[in-house]
């Protein structure tokens, strides 16, 4: 009995933990203005403008060290995931980007973040991103199918797990 009882509560979490994915694939990026001290999702609400280091700075700090473990970066939103708002790109001073996963896909952002400047915390580090991924994340973009096809070869770059992020102009 006992045996039943425990298969049919694991059968009930992971059917609604599929369902949950699903409404949220579904759904798509949350709605919202992106406006000034908005912030999402861990509390960083008080996180000093003034700590956080430009992009370039963070550039250089990978220079020196694989990761960059608890660190605020300001910069500018150039890419919001259309699908679900799972991710972001930043605008780096060399007119590249690059890419900002959310810690355990535990927020989204709104498409609205797209050209605010904004303030991350969290992990980066430097790595190779292969061309499947670089070819999914351009899809998840909705790029041309030619862009998509172009990517031929894996691409070095920043990568940054957000904890939070907060809308700071």
């Amino acid at each position: 009995m006992k045996r039943l009882l425990y298969t049919v509560v694991i059968f009930i979490s992971i059917s609604s933990q599929s369902f949950s994915q699903e409404a949220v694939e579904k759904k798509g990026p949350p709605s919202g203005n992106a406006v000034v001290g908005d912030y999402y999702g861990a509390d960083v609400s008080k996180i000093a403008e003034v700590k956080a280091i430009s992009v370039k700075e963070l550039e250089g700090k990978l220079q020196q060290e694989k990761k960059a473990e608890n660190v605020t970066v300001k910069g500018m939103v150039t890419d919001v995931c259309p699908k679900k708002g799972c991710w972001v790109t930043l605008k780096t001073e060399d007119g590249t980007s690059f890419f900002v996963k959310m810690k355990d896909y535990a927020f989204f952002v709104p498409t609205a973040l797209k050209g605010k400047n904004v303030v991350l915390e969290g992990n980066a580090e430097k790595e190779i991103t292969s061309v499947e991924e670089l070819k999914h994340y351009a899809k998840d973009a909705k790029k041309a199918k030619s862009e998509i096809d172009a990517i031929t070869v894996p691409k070095e770059e920043i990568r940054f797990l957000a904890n939070g992020i907060k809308v700071v102009n």
